[in-house]
This record gives C-alpha cells, sequence and structure tokens, in this order.
C-alpha cells in the first residue's frame, strides 16, 4: 500500500511525501507560482467575517470582567459583604462552564453556547438590578455569571481560531482579553470612584451595564457563522462550504475560497489522521507550556495586587478618590491595546517576553518593598508601590493577549475543547486558592509578591527556551511548531 501526504508550506511550497511499503518517506516539491493567502484581497476577503463574532465576544467578555473583578477586591462600595464565598463564587461558575462546553464543543454549534453563556450573564445582571443589598442571591448570580463565561470563553477561543486569517489571529483572538481588560476598568473606575451616597448603588449599575451588554451581544448571536472545521469534522461538505461562503460573501474570489477551504481539509485530515491516544501523547509538550503562558494570566491582576494599589494610594493620596486609582485601571487597558495592534506583527513570543521581564522585575521591586513593615507608613515609598503598580498592569496588560491564541494553536484538533478548557479551569483554580490563601489578610504582602516575582522569572526561562513564535503560520504549522521540545527563535 502507498501512502501519500501534501503538506504546503507558508512562502507557496508544496511538498508531497509517499510511503511505500518498507520504503523510507521520499519528498517531492512542487513550486507554486503565487500562494493566495499572501494577497491584500484574501485579507479583506477573510476578514469580513470577524465583526459580528468581535461584538459578541467583547460585550460578554466586558460584563465577564466586571464581574471578575468585583471578585478580586473591588467590592468597595455596593454593600455587600466580601466574604471569600463571595470572591470565588464567579470562579467556581467559569470551571462548571468551561467543563460542560469542552464536553459538548465537538457536538453542538457555537452560536448555542453564545446564546446560553449569554442569557446566563443576562439573568447575573438582571439579580443585581433587582436585589442589589441581598447578599445570598448576588452570590447565586455570580455563580450563574460565571458558567455563562465559562460556556462563551471556550467556544469563543476555538471558533476564532477556525475562522481568522493566520496573519491576523493574534488580533482576533486577543479580543477576548480586550474585552476582560474594558470590563475590569469599567468595574475598578465605578468601584473606587464611586461614592455610597449615589443615588443608584454600584451594584445596580453594574446589572444595568451588563444587561445592555448581553442583551446587544445575545441578538447579534443570529448574525455569527460557524467554522466549515466544524461541519467537515462531522463529514458534512456541503454545510461547511455553505458556511464557507457565508463567511466570505458570494463574490470572493475563486482561488482564495478554495485556497481557504482546502487549508480547513487538510487540518481536519490531519486531525483525523491520529489516534485519540496518540494525541493526547503529542500534547503533553504543548500543555506544559501552556502552564507557564496562560495560567500566569491569573497572577497579573489579584485580590494582592489590588490591595497593593488601594493601601499605597490611600497612604500616598490620603484617599482613593485620587488620579493613581484611575491611571491604574487604564494602564492594563492601554496594554492590552498597544499588545494588540502588534501581536501579529512583531510576533506573540515577542511581545509575551518583553513583557515578562519587565513585570517579573516590577513585582520584585514591590517584594523589597513590602519586606521592612515600616515602609507600609511611609508616603515616600508607597507613592513608589503605587507607581510600580500602576507600570505593573500596563505589562500585565501586554501580556494576556497572546494567551488565546497560542490556547488556540497549541493542541491537535480532537483534543483541543478537552484541554483548552482545562487550561481555563486550572487558571481559575490559581484564582481561588491565592483569594482562599491571601484574601481575607493584608499581613502576607511581601510572601506573595516574592513568591510571585520568583515564579515570573521561572516562567519567563521557560517561555523563553520552550515557548514557539507562530506568528502567521496556518493551524497545522503552529501545532507542529507547539509540540518540539524547545524552541529558541523569538521573531
Amino acid at each position: 500500500m502507498t501512502t501519500t501526504y501534501i503538506t504546503t508550506g507558508q512562502s507557496g511550497q508544496t511538498t508531497v511525501i509517499t510511503t511505500g511499503p518498507g520504503q523510507p518517506p521520499q519528498p517531492t516539491y512542487i513550486e507554486v507560482i503565487e500562494d493566495p493567502r499572501t494577497s491584500q484581497s484574501y485579507n479583506r476577503w477573510t476578514n469580513r467575517h470577524s465583526a459580528h463574532t468581535a461584538t459578541i465576544g467583547i460585550l460578554l467578555f466586558t460584563y465577564g470582567g466586571m464581574d471578575m473583578a468585583q471578585g478580586l477586591g473591588w467590592n468597595l462600595s455596593s454593600g455587600i459583604a466580601s466574604t471569600a464565598e463571595f470572591e470565588f463564587s464567579w470562579f467556581i461558575g467559569v470551571i462548571i462552564g468551561a467543563v460542560v462546553a469542552a464536553l459538548a464543543m465537538t457536538h453542538i454549534p457555537k452560536r448555542i453556547f453564545y446564546i446560553l453563556g449569554g442569557l446566563m450573564q443576562l439573568i447575573d445582571a438582571i439579580i443585581f438590578v433587582s436585589v442589589p443589598y441581598e447578599y445570598n442571591p448576588i452570590v447565586a448570580a455570580r455563580y450563574v455569571g460565571g458558567v455563562g463565561f465559562g460556556l462563551i470563553t471556550v467556544a469563543f477561543i476555538i471558533q476564532n481560531s477556525e475562522v481568522t486569517l493566520s496573519s491576523s489571529r493574534g488580533l482576533w483572538c486577543g479580543l477576548e482579553q480586550y474585552g476582560l481588560a474594558l470590563g475590569l476598568l469599567t468595574q475598578v473606575l465605578m468601584d473606587s470612584q464611586w461614592g455610597t451616597d449615589e443615588s443608584v448603588g454600584s451594584n445596580r449599575a453594574h446589572g444595568i451595564i451588563g444587561i445592555i451588554c448581553t442583551v446587544i451581544a445575545t441578538a447579534t448571536v443570529a448574525m455569527s457563522v460557524e467554522s466549515p472545521i466544524f461541519y467537515l469534522r462531522r463529514n458534512n461538505e456541503d454545510a461547511a462550504r455553505t458556511s464557507q461562503t457565508q463567511l466570505l460573501g458570494s463574490n470572493a474570489p475563486t482561488e482564495i475560497y478554495n485556497a481557504i477551504f482546502d487549508e480547513a481539509k487538510r487540518y481536519v485530515a490531519e486531525g483525523n489522521s491520529m489516534s485519540i491516544g496518540g494525541e493526547l501523547s503529542s500534547s503533553a509538550m504543548p500543555f506544559i507550556k501552556m502552564l507557564f503562558c496562560r495560567c500566569l494570566v491569573a497572577f497579573t491582576f489579584s485580590v494582592p495586587l489590588s490591595w497593593s494599589m488601594l493601601i499605597s494610594t490611600v497612604v500616598w493620596k490620603a484617599s482613593i478618590f485620587s488620579w493613581p486609582m484611575i491611571l491604574w485601571s487604564i494602564l492594563r487597558f492601554a496594554g492590552v491595546v498597544v499588545a494588540i495592534s502588534i501581536v501579529d506583527k512583531l510576533g506573540r513570543k515577542f511581545v509575551s517576553i518583553l513583557a515578562l521581564v519587565c513585570m517579573a522585575g516590577l513585582m520584585l521591586a514591590m517584594a523589597g518593598i513590602y519586606s521592612d513593615n515600616s515602609y507600609l507608613v511611609s508616603q515616600y515609598y508607597m507613592s513608589e508601590v503605587s507607581k510600580v503598580s500602576m507600570a505593573f498592569q500596563f505589562f500585565a496588560g501586554m501580556f494576556v493577549v497572546p494567551t488565546p491564541t497560542y490556547l488556540a494553536e497549541a493542541f491537535p484538533m480532537r483534543v483541543k475543547p478537552f484541554l483548552i478548557g482545562l487550561i481555563v479551569c486550572l487558571e481559575q483554580v490559581i484564582h481561588i486558592i491565592v483569594i482562599v490563601t491571601f484574601g481575607q489578610t493584608y499581613d502576607c504582602l511581601y510572601q506573595y509578591f516574592i513568591a510571585v516575582g520568583i515564579i515570573l522569572v521561572v516562567g519567563l526561562l521557560i517561555f523563553a527556551g520552550l515557548m514557539p513564535e507562530t506568528r502567521g503560520l496556518s493551524l497545522r504549522q503552529a501545532g507542529n511548531r507547539f509540540r518540539r521540545v524547545h524552541d529558541v527563535m523569538s521573531y
């Protein structure tokens, strides 16, 4: 029996590898004059799909970011006690939603997850508006909203990776963190600058914003289009072609349409050619890499970081109603915007390493100040902590942007939903551990910052030596790069 494999390189070079019984692979190279995927018209046509999915994602992730921030120290003026359960309830909900999405992703169209997730977040927001000062209903709302967020996260990362252009995948997948950063900004500003004597309480305002975001996003779901890869995996090529036509438009040039569809078919064929055991085995190295990539996101915004900013600002400015608090909340969003604009030009690894170097140095600098308890009442040293905290959030915003893209690229096709769901769950577990361990006392800031600073340094070294650069690669090519043990290329 003779087996033939066909792969297409990024430069347009096609490799045909033929093997026969007892023969080593014999590659033959066929040079293609022009790859349509590199043309300007390809970029114009393939980016048309993204507006509707981007709208859904940004709005739902924005409200999710508000819920997240409320559990990480920004529940100052709501009138609800910040117990450990209040803080970690949302993260437990995210774990539940991510598990459900991972198990059902292969069988159910992704728009169903957007609808269910949006409705659950809408229920969360309605409860916040209806009973803003009742502890038990608010905690229940946070559980429900977390489940909805978990459903949306896994679906959004997978769909965006499957339908976007390889040269802009970092931008569109990064919108997950764009929406989260916008939600964090909104909640921090509202909570830190919202007086308790306002006619509309902060919880009610929180819910009103949530209702607006979820209603618009859920209404937009009707215009979203499923990935052709979803239908190709179900052996429904007609539906896949219909989906591809909807994504590109009926007037798309034939060569562009065929190039995109053929790449999707090759991706599915390559995924189906491996056994589940083989895919799990080949996922071991990508999984280790993603542990030191996505899970570090949990350390970029946490209860100790929130407390540090609050304490330092109060000592420095004698009030949280001051410009450092406003600037701190804006800088993370600014870092996200900067990273999204350059991640597909300079590369995911370059942006991540640059941000990690700065984050590790700034975290250890804060640990050095907190090592002496007398500095906690020093206006000078607390002003330095406040300034360092602001800088840290900017680089944290840069670091988080490539993580959803890496998640989408790391794993083989059939096990991808399960391993993405697992990584998302582990990220939430880290948040819960930090809340339970450090979230109920102010006396452990030094221990937290020195521990996280060391983790960031170790993560930086591992990132530099192991993480691949996947800028401009197809999902197939990026997956192969992830399976290498080490990869020192940074551009």
